[in-house]
C-alpha cells in the first residue's frame, strides 16, 4: 500500500502539501542507522509515532496502533524512490487548495473503509 497522505501532520513534517508512505511489514524491513522519534495524537485520535534522522532531521518512517505491524515509510527516505508507486490520496479533505489530490487515484476524505 502506498499513497500521499494531506492531514496535518504529515503536512508539517514534510514541508509541504502532503507526504507520501509507503507501508511495509515492520519484520521485512530494515531500518539502518540510528532514528529519533516523537509521538503526537493524529487526525484520527490515534497516537503516531514519527521517526527522524537525528543527524538531518529528515522524516524516515512512522507507526500507528489501528495498523500494527506495519511501517509507514517516507517515500523520500527509499534508496531507490521508483520502488514507490502511490496507490491513493488519504485525508483529502484536510489538502489545501494548491495541493488538492489528483483525480488520477482514488481520494479518500479520510482513511480507505476498513483501515
Amino acid at each position: 500500500m502506498a499513497g500521499h497522505c494531506h492531514c496535518e501532520d504529515c503536512r508539517r513534517t514534510s514541508g509541504t502539501g502532503h507526504s507520501s508512505h509507503l507501508a511495509v511489514s515492520a519484520d521485512e524491513i530494515a531500518i539502518t542507522g540510528e532514528t529519533k522519534a516523537y509521538v503526537r495524537p493524529s487526525a484520527s485520535g490515534n497516537l503516531v509515532t514519527r521517526a527522524f534522522c537525528p543527524e538531518c532531521g529528515a522524516p524516515v518512517f512512522s507507526k500507528n496502533p489501528a495498523m500494527p505491524g506495519l511501517l509507514f515509510l517516507r517515500a523520500s527516505s527509499l534508496d531507490d524512490l521508483e520502488v514507490f508507486k502511490p496507490q491513493m490520496h488519504v485525508w483529502a479533505m484536510r489538502a489545501p487548495s494548491w495541493d488538492a489530490p489528483s483525480s488520477e487515484l482514488p481520494v479518500f476524505d479520510k482513511m480507505p473503509p476498513g483501515m
